[in-house]
């Protein structure tokens, strides 16, 4: 099967992408699909440096975070979330080497706000019909390759890092591996800095889990 790209004009945060289908024996067969621009580099300013007590911090946040959500205190972290909070894990798309910065689209793993990921964590904390985390999986969080920016709002910052996961559950002898880059709006408030705003990218465009229904 033969793939061909052709994308029209449109901005840097939303494109469309035209691709003509041609398999054997076929009529050609088009198909139109939204891209979108999840990093956000627009929106990053002066860069952090290293070492500093606001790169320090926002490290320090990070961490902890991994830490809770390994140990499953759903709760405390869900107090570091904004309340207009966005949480995305979009669909990785295979494309041409040509279209490498347009393989997410619109459909998302999540897509969620601080309403429904109130939601999710209430059910897995506070219900007993929770069975896909029931036993509970054994999660670690490796965050890595963590870069900050200023942004033009005072107190807010972009933040981009790496994640390695690794999964485990019941009595299988094999982990589940996930990787990704997360796009992060951290804004600091009276309480500590808050999660605005989350983009996943997962590496994988078939994820090897068979739920979803951890955070990343």
């Amino acid at each position: 099967m033969g793939v061909v790209a052709r994308l029209p004009p449109a901005d840097d945060r939303q494109r469309l992408s035209q691709f003509t289908i041609h398999e054997e024996g076929t009529k050609a067969m088009s198909i139109t699909t939204a891209t979108i621009n999840y990093t956000r580099e627009d929106q990053r300013r002066e860069e952090v440096p290293y070492g500093s007590p606001v790169y320090n911090s926002i490290m320090g946040f990070l961490i902890r975070e991994a830490r809770l959500l390994d140990h499953r205190d759903l709760k405390l972290w869900g107090a570091l979330l904004a309340e207009d909070l966005e949480y995305k894990a979009p669909v990785r798309i295979t494309r041409r080497v040509q279209q490498f910065d347009q393989e997410f689209g619109t459909m998302g793993h999540f897509d969620d706000d601080y309403n429904s990921m109130m939601v999710r964590i209430t059910r897995l904390t506070t219900t007993t019909n929770a069975w896909s985390e029931d036993p509970a999986s054994r999660v670690r969080r490796f965050v890595s390759n963590v870069t900050v920016w200023e942004t033009d709002v005072p107190d807010e910052y972009e933040v981009s890092s790496y994640l390695l996961v690794t999964r485990n559950r019941a009595e299988s002898k094999d982990y589940k591996q996930l990787s990704a880059e997360r796009n992060d709006r951290l804004r600091m408030t009276r309480d500590g800095f808050k999660l605005a705003r989350r983009s996943i990218l997962l590496d994988q465009v078939v994820l090897n889990m068979p739920n979803f229904a951890i955070f990343l």
